[in-house]
């Protein structure tokens, strides 16, 4: 896999952003993820995304960061935000989201963030269980949906 840098709004994200969005749909019956992300979100050295081609260069995998800090929703000075984790379903379980998971540690680590945390939901069980064993321990809720019964959220020290 060839995993590269590019802008949230690239053509390949949105094509990504489009498929997860229809998933969380599918999944909870809401529309998708109404929180606001903005392009400039995922530029360095404020935030990084990632998307991984297979061998014919076809956009497979995803995933960004985007730094937060203390905000009135939860989140804590040093905090960096994972957003869009997402692999096309064929492609599952070969370890992918592991690795652009790695990478996105180790940017926001390399930038000064301190902190990995993200949202999820109840009805996303294999991002639950890619996440635990990752090292990401439940924490307080925060974001968009810090309200929502459906909603779980995690972190990681960076």
């Amino acid at each position: 896999m060839n995993i590269q840098r590019v802008p949230f709004d690239h053509p390949d994200a949105v094509k990504l952003n489009d498929a997860v969005q229809a998933e969380y749909h599918v999944r909870y019956g809401d529309g998708g993820d109404a929180t606001h992300l903005d392009p400039s979100h995922f530029e360095p050295p404020h935030g990084l995304y990632l998307i991984a081609y297979d061998e014919t260069g076809r956009p497979v995998a995803t995933g960004g960061w985007r730094s937060q800090d203390e905000n009135g929703e939860g989140n804590e000075d040093g905090d960096a935000e994972l957003k869009r984790m997402y692999v096309i379903e064929e492609l599952r379980g070969r370890g992918l989201a592991r690795r652009i998971l790695a990478a996105l540690e180790e940017d926001a680590r390399a930038t000064g963030r301190t902190r990995m945390v993200l949202e999820t939901g109840t009805k996303q069980p294999e991002a639950v269980t890619l996440y635990t064993s990752s090292g990401y321990e439940p924490c307080a809720k925060f974001g968009y949906y810090r309200f929502h019964e459906l909603s779980l959220c995690f972190a990681k020290p960076l």
